[in-house]
């Protein structure tokens, strides 16, 4: 019985299938069953029910799963117990919402490297509802998305907060503030998130609501082009307060006082555990110490 053998058992377990653990573990799909089924002559045991393509695990598979994990882990441990941090290698999967790419993800990275030299770190930017769908498939092994995440096997740890404003480019010159209600609102665009977002579907149904009329939203994946557009008079955009500080200073834009502003987007940092891979618990929880909210609202409260 070998640590690889181990690895793969644990993978084949969370995929359900030897093609996509083989993929997972960058080898071929007959080398996969070769190891499990090197596993189970050892053990004399089957771990694995398999019929028709899909991989199931048996009674006794499931009974000796947990035993698997906590030996990869403490394996783990011990190699990082025995080596300075520095010898964390390898590539981290990272799916971030814009939110988070444009605030505070640089000092992350920049703190990563500092403190892991050696470790990759390959980012996809996207909105929550593909991250989560990329989380659980196993495309990803982290994210930073709006959570938490409702599923079982997913570890979530709470990142931080980011109110929502209304701005527009003033319509004179040196204003602030704007005073408007939701239906003076409706005169304008909204800008605002992709139509797969929980801003979107809450803005669409809040203005239906409270005015009886579907606003004219123009949803954007990108922060920075709603902004933009903003700034140059389309119309009212819904951006994170932390992320427009330097264009309400100046003046670009103003903030659009209202009865209602959307929710405050709530991230989280969310993974699926992986014994042999403890290094992904703790970006999280660096990520965690990284996203303080009070550095980030401090000028809007």
């Amino acid at each position: 019985m070998n640590l690889r053998q181990l690895e793969t058992y644990l993978w084949v377990a969370k995929l359900g299938s030897f093609s996509r653990t083989a993929e997972k573990l960058f080898t071929t799909q007959p080398a996969i069953s070769s190891r499990i089924a090197s596993l189970e002559n050892e053990l004399h045991v089957t771990l694995f029910e398999r019929d028709a393509g899909s991989v199931r695990l048996t009674a006794s598979g499931r009974s000796l799963l947990p035993m698997a994990e906590e030996a990869l882990g403490a394996v783990a441990e011990m190699r990082e117990r025995a080596g300075a941090p520095a010898e964390v290698s390898g590539l981290l999967r990272l799916g971030v919402s814009e939110t988070i790419v444009q605030s505070w993800l640089p000092e992350l990275l920049a703190q990563l490297r500092a403190i892991y030299p050696a470790l990759d770190v390959e980012i996809s930017i996207d909105v929550t509802a593909n991250l989560r769908n990329e989380l659980v498939d196993h495309a990803l092994d982290l994210a930073f998305l709006m959570g938490p995440v409702s599923e079982y096997t997913v570890t979530n740890v709470t990142l931080c907060d980011f109110p929502l404003i209304w701005a527009m480019r003033p319509p004179i010159k040196g204003r602030k503030k704007i005073k408007m209600s939701l239906r003076d609102m409706l005169r304008f665009p909204i800008l605002t998130f992709p139509r797969n977002t929980r801003p979107y579907s809450e803005i669409n149904e809040v203005f239906r609501a409270r005015t009886g009329s579907a606003p004219r939203i123009f949803p954007s994946s990108s922060l920075n082009a709603g902004q933009r557009m903003a700034e140059r008079g389309v119309g009212i955009a819904t951006v994170p307060a932390a992320l427009v500080a330097d264009a309400l200073a100046d003046g670009r834009l103003a903030e659009v006082e209202t009865d209602w502003n959307p929710t405050p987007l709530k991230f989280t940092a969310s993974y699926i555990s992986d014994p042999a891979r403890p290094i992904i618990g703790k970006v999280a929880d660096l990520a965690r110490k990284v996203a303080d909210p009070t550095r980030y609202t401090a000028a809007y409260t």
